[in-house]
């Protein structure tokens, strides 16, 4: 697989799928690991904790709504 353009319509879309779900999976650990640095204590809390979860629920959910699932196009 060392072209892009050489792969299939639908292998390009699972994998393109694949990857924002990664994002989306990556950004909502990053946010709850943020947010227990708050509850820790590490980080000054202004709310931020329970907005990050939320930020983190929402990317969960809307990324299998809005993307569905990879291999399933």
């Amino acid at each position: 697989m060392g072209d892009w353009n050489n792969l299939s319509d639908d292998l390009q879309l699972m994998l393109s799928r694949e990857a924002l779900h990664h994002a989306a999976r990556t950004i909502a650990s990053q946010a709850e690991q943020l947010a227990a640095e708050f509850d820790a204590g590490t980080l000054h809390d202004r709310g931020g904790a329970e907005a990050l979860r939320l930020l983190a629920a929402v990317v969960r959910a809307t990324g299998q709504e809005t993307f569905g699932f990879a291999g399933h196009a």
